[in-house]
C-alpha cells in the first residue's frame, strides 16, 4: 500500500499518495516537517534538508503533482501555470523529481500566501 502524506496549513488540509521512487521513500524516513512556503506562480516550494536520491524527473508536471527540486533542495506542490509555463502547462524553474500526488481539488492551495507555516507528516 502506498504511503500518504498530510499537507497542513492555515487554511488547508490534504492526503497526498507517494509514489515507489527512493526520493519519496526518503522524504518519508524524513517526516514530519515543518517549513515556510514560497509562492511562485500557481506553485508552493519550501525548503528540505534531503539530498538529490534517483527518480523519475520532469520539465512539465501536471495539476496536483507533488515534487523534489534538486537545485534548490526544495519540496513543491504544483497547481497551476508557474512563470516558465507556456500555455495551460505547469512547468517548474527545472527538472523536478515526482514525489507523489495530491488527492482531489488543487484549488485550495491559492489561499497560501508567502511565509505561511505549512507541516507535512505521514497520514497513518
Amino acid at each position: 500500500m502506498p504511503n500518504k502524506i498530510k499537507i497542513i496549513t492555515e487554511k488547508v488540509k490534504k492526503i497526498a499518495i507517494l509514489n515507489d521512487s527512493p526520493m519519496a521513500k526518503a522524504l518519508w524516513s524524513f517526516l514530519p516537517f515543518e517549513a515556510f512556503v514560497n509562492r511562485w506562480g500557481e506553485e508552493i516550494y519550501f525548503s528540505i534538508p534531503l539530498k538529490e536520491i534517483e527518480g523519475e524527473k520532469k520539465k512539465v508536471v501536471n495539476k496536483g503533482d507533488i515534487a523534489f527540486w534538486p537545485l534548490g533542495r526544495t519540496f513543491c506542490i504544483f497547481f497551476g501555470p508557474t512563470p516558465t509555463s507556456t500555455g495551460k502547462e505547469i512547468r517548474p524553474a527545472s527538472e523536478v523529481i515526482l514525489l507523489g500526488k495530491i488527492v482531489g481539488d488543487v484549488e485550495e492551495f491559492k489561499k497560501v500566501k508567502d511565509e505561511e507555516k505549512i507541516i507535512i507528516d505521514k497520514e497513518i
